[in-house]
């Protein structure tokens, strides 16, 4: 198991979610709740379940209903900032720009989607960035089929019906570790999967763990519903102990 521990986070949470509206029309997307809870405190309270102790929010689009909310302490011993951006920098933007303006002294740091949902516990994506020699550490996560799957045998009678399957491809699942160095190449404007990913890929240096855990990205009403069905009988939790 890792013997790094990673005590900050930066969390993508100005995304508009236009595939939610009317919900995100006074709302960023991380903000739609979940059960009554927003989608960004379920997500912190997982980070702060793996170690996390201060996560910076980079957020743009109605920041200050991110502000307001986490102006009252909402998770017990993790200190959450926001950092604004005065106008879209993209993904890998965003990040180089929070981790500046944030002032992270720290070598290595947690990053993340703020609309994502997991129980997947981060030690073995430390792991795994501590043994590779890594500058960054990707989450994967199967893929799943936005089309019902239908089973038939070799006579075509049909044996079943298999809902959203999951695949065999791996896609990003919006959460690495990263090194002040990997944070360095990104760009100040633009995305970092078509920049400095594929530039430490060429050189060795990016890893990426498969996870097998509960995930969901919340992009449509009927993945709010979804993730407030499993929320619902699984609390996310996701340190392994």
């Amino acid at each position: 198991m890792a013997s790094i521990t990673i005590r900050t986070a930066l969390v993508l949470a100005g995304g508009r979610g236009e595939r939610l509206r009317p919900l995100t029309d006074d709302r960023p997307k991380p903000m739609v709740p979940v059960n009554g809870t927003p989608i960004l405190e379920h997500h912190l309270r997982w980070l702060h379940d793996n170690g996390i102790e201060r996560a910076v929010l980079l957020t743009g689009y109605r920041h200050e209903v991110i502000e307001e909310y986490f102006s009252t302490p909402r998770i017990d011993g993790l200190d959450v900032e926001t950092v604004v951006e005065a106008r879209p920098l993209g993904r890998g933007g965003a990040l180089r720009n929070g981790f500046e303006q944030a002032a992270i002294a720290d070598e290595l740091v947690v990053a993340t989607n703020g609309d994502v949902l997991t129980d997947q516990p981060l030690a073995p994506l430390i792991a795994l960035h501590e043994e590779t020699g890594a500058l960054a550490t990707l989450m994967l996560t199967r893929a799943v089929s936005t089309f019902g799957v239908v089973e038939v045998d070799e006579r075509g009678l049909v044996r079943g019906f298999v809902e959203k399957p999951r695949l065999d491809h791996w896609i990003n699942a919006g959460a690495y570790i990263l090194s002040a160095e990997a944070l360095a190449r990104f760009p100040a404007e633009g995305d970092h999967e078509t920049s400095a990913f594929p530039e430490l890929a060429e050189a060795g240096r990016l890893a990426a763990y498969r996870s097998e855990r509960y995930w969901r990205s919340v992009e449509s009403a009927k993945d709010l519903r979804e993730a407030g069905e499993y929320l619902a009988a699984h609390p996310l939790g996701g340190r392994e102990r």
